[in-house]
């Protein structure tokens, strides 16, 4: 198990290696590294998250207070 491990890491450095060798030259010659769709579909998912962020922060807010009153009354019984 521990040889798969090492080997899906070994994998994982890998390809930051080639991606930052193909990704660095590229920014500093000023040329895009994605393509129009891609552009978009970054976008796309920036907004997707920024909405899943923002209701999950606001169930969370809504969820603690309740959560805490009734900790902080069991505490108090006890």
């Amino acid at each position: 198990m521990t040889a798969v491990i090492v080997g899906l890491l070994i994998c994982l450095v890998l390809s930051v290696v080639v991606m930052a060798a193909a990704a660095i030259p590229a920014r500093r010659d000023g040329r895009e590294i994605l393509t129009a769709r891609g552009e978009r579909v970054v976008v796309k998912v920036r907004e997707t998250t920024d909405g899943a962020t923002s209701r999950a922060s606001d169930a969370v807010s809504q969820a603690t207070p309740t959560r805490r009153s009734s900790t902080s009354s069991n505490r108090k019984a006890s």
